[in-house]
């Protein structure tokens, strides 16, 4: 028993531990890597970050949403397929889709056709769970 306790003791310290993103370094990180294709605006038309980008959908309100969700946006067929299954975007979600946006979809819809139309990857997982907790921070109240 005590070697079964040891040994899961070693895998959870060889795993890497990350905090909760942080909000602004995911902020600044928005403004590099993100508004490009995306736009942050409440439904009063401010724009709380990003410009006048369409390419990706407006990331107001995703929290929680079910992934291909926001009005307007035409989403790839893989995207829908999975927001149908009952996804939502939550913290691991958002950064395994970032990181690899076509190899999550391939393994969370176990097709290996699936194909997102996002190209751009987060390289950096920290990074994707910063950028996670700047949308979290800017979502409407409830």
């Amino acid at each position: 028993m005590k070697c079964l306790i040891a040994g899961a003791a070693l895998v959870l310290l060889a795993v890497p531990a990350f905090a909760d993103g942080d909000a602004a370094a995911g902020e600044d990180q928005f403004n590099r890597q993100c508004v490009t294709c995306h736009v942050i605006k409440d439904p009063d038309g401010n724009t709380l970050a990003g410009r006048n980008a369409n390419t990706g959908p407006n990331l107001y309100g995703i929290v929680g949403e079910a992934p291909g969700a926001v009005e307007g946006f035409n989403f790839g067929d893989s995207v829908k397929e999975w927001g149908e299954t009952g996804a939502v975007w939550d913290e691991d979600n958002f950064v395994g889709y970032v990181m690899n946006p076509t190899g999550f979809l391939r393994e969370v819809l176990d097709n290996r056709r699936a194909r997102a139309k996002m190209a751009y990857q987060v390289r950096d997982e920290q990074q994707a769970r910063d950028i996670w907790a700047y949308l979290e921070s800017i979502q409407p109240e409830e």
